[in-house]
């Protein structure tokens, strides 16, 4: 990330956001022309890192079921990114009507898509906030007027902490979040990992994420479960998306992520 995004984001549809960009990547109609040429653009020269975007959707929706199959009532979602089929509250509420879901992101256009979705809703809000501020979102009221910290909590993190360089402290923001909540809560994240690509694309990529001003910081395996600290990694560990507890038949991963869910005990 660069300094501008230490503000919540500008609406402009005169340049590429990474977040239109997925939308456009997963089917979603909440993008413009100029973010569905960079998409066209990025997915010609590395076709697999659009299909990535999928896989971590379909990684989220994955975790986001199992916890419910556990028990977990409440989520917190960091850098939500724009909505689409299946959100973290379209599958909590058809599970329970009663789940309480916050949606956190710097982006007003985002906020500004979820509030309108759950304006009917009390167990349900978007907040316009950056993540490098955990207290101000852990005692924002939107937050503490729907998340109980005295239960169990799922923190998402899904594609977010690559966008945080080494010295924004993604580790410690990380942990800020997970101190916050109580045993049996569960840290859900995805994170960018060039060791299953190729240097030229890992290179493409990284030239891509300059030129859009935005950061896209490359980390080991072990630096990516180094996040989960003292979280006891849920099976099968950290894995490529496709390969967290697969619903279906899988095609093969396409190398760019890795995905994990801890659970505190």
């Amino acid at each position: 990330m660069t300094d501008r995004d230490r503000t919540p984001k500008r609406f402009d549809t005169t340049v590429p956001n990474e977040a239109r960009m997925f939308d456009y990547a997963l089917g979603g109609k909440d993008n413009y022309s100029v973010d569905r040429e960079a998409s066209e653009k990025i997915r010609e020269a590395i076709p697999t890192v659009l299909v990535a975007v999928e896989e971590n959707r379909r990684f989220m929706r994955r975790a986001v079921r199992h916890l419910l199959s556990v028990g977990i009532r409440q989520f917190l979602d960091l850098g939500a990114g724009m909505p689409g089929r299946g959100n973290v509250h379209d599958l909590a509420h058809a599970v329970d009507p009663a789940a309480r879901v916050v949606y956190v992101d710097n982006d007003q256009v985002i906020v500004n898509h979820y509030q309108a979705l759950l304006s009917s809703s009390d167990v349900a809000a978007a907040l316009l906030a950056d993540i490098r501020s955990p207290r101000d979102i852990l005692s924002a009221p939107a937050v503490t007027a729907r998340i109980d910290f005295g239960r169990p909590v799922a923190i998402l993190m899904t594609a977010l902490l690559h966008y945080l360089s080494d010295d924004e402290d993604p580790g410690g923001i990380a942990d800020a979040f997970v101190s916050a909540v109580p045993p049996g809560s569960h840290l859900v994240l995805s994170h960018y990992h060039p060791g299953g690509v190729s240097e030229e694309e890992h290179a493409i990529a990284a030239g891509f994420a300059e030129s859009m001003g935005i950061t896209m910081a490359a980390r080991t395996s072990k630096e990516i479960e180094g996040f989960f600290g003292e979280l006891v990694l849920v099976d099968p560990g950290l894995v490529p998306p496709t390969l967290w507890r697969p619903d279906r038949i899988q095609k093969q991963p396409t190398g760019w992520q890795l995905a994990g869910v801890g659970r505190k005990a």
